[in-house]
């Protein structure tokens, strides 16, 4: 329903579900941290430890330790991959460069933030970690640590979090679909394909999912590299528009003359003080 209700749906459904759920978590991971504060300083030496230790570096692990974190952090806020742009585009600012500096906010939310709580949950209760996997693994430590409840909230929160993703990202390619062509049978089609994938997706083993997501990402981030690499001249010019005129003490607005060299730029008129920062 969600998805066939179109953008304003989906933009209504995330901006309810995602806020709740993230301090739904952040709540339960703070409750964690304050009832084994002391626990604190051996959960970060056991971090460190254990992906720079001696033992590590000499069989190979510090290899994969940056290989996993690699896989899962693009998960985490997708930095690289070119798809949260597309959320960042539908933003209203007047300047681009402060939509950037609120997506570089959500890469440390998401990884430095939720990543590293959720690595406290897990060691400082110390659960078996070749048996479970995943959200199974939080879940095991939330219920040493919290009692029964908690595993059942993260339950909740890792649906609600799960979904508003799938919708998310079915939001990207919406945009995407109808930038390309505006032929009406495309995108009921495109619909009925994620749906199906979504099913599958529900059927399919962990390991063949993840392996197969990994694949595909690891494609977008090599296309995305190769076009932000040329798009990086602009972004710094962009950057010094936005810090000279902090420094002159204005509220950064920008508009398409202020650099008239630059072609085809379909949004940013100067007779807008607000515009989409696509």
């Amino acid at each position: 329903m969600v998805v066939f209700g179109g953008i304003k749906r989906i933009t209504a459904v995330t901006s309810v579900v995602v806020p709740l759920m993230a301090v739904a978590y952040l709540l339960l991971g703070a409750a964690v941290v304050l009832l084994n504060i002391t626990e604190f300083p051996r959960v970060i030496a056991d971090i460190v430890g254990g992906a720079f230790g001696f033992r590590e570096l000499a069989a190979g692990g510090v290899g994969a330790a940056v290989q996993q974190g690699i896989r899962r952090g693009m998960f985490s806020n997708e930095a690289g991959l070119g798809s949260a742009p597309n959320a960042g585009a539908a933003a209203e600012v007047s300047h681009p460069v402060k939509q950037g500096l609120v997506q570089s906010l959500g890469v440390f939310f998401d990884t430095l933030l939720v990543c590293t709580m959720t690595a406290f949950i897990v060691l400082v209760s110390n659960p078996e970690l070749g048996g479970r996997q995943g959200a199974d693994l939080t879940q095991s430590a939330l219920n040493d640590t919290l009692g029964a409840w908690a595993a059942h909230v993260l339950t909740l929160v890792v649906f609600m979090l799960a979904f508003s993703s799938m919708i998310g990202n079915y939001y990207y390619g919406e945009t995407n679909i109808a930038f390309i062509t505006r032929r009406r049978w495309v995108l009921p089609g495109y619909r009925v394909l994620v749906l199906a994938a979504v099913v599958l997706g529900a059927m399919g083993s962990v390991s063949v999912v993840w392996n197969l997501a990994d694949v595909f990402m690891g494609f977008m981030a090599l296309v995305n590299l190769l076009a932000i690499l040329p798009l990086s001249v602009i972004a710094f010019r962009l950057l010094d528009d936005y810090l000279a005129q902090r420094r002159a003490g204005l509220d950064p607005v920008f508009t398409r003359d202020s650099m008239p060299d630059l072609k085809s730029i379909q949004c940013w008129a100067p007779d807008r003080v607000k515009v989409p920062s696509a």
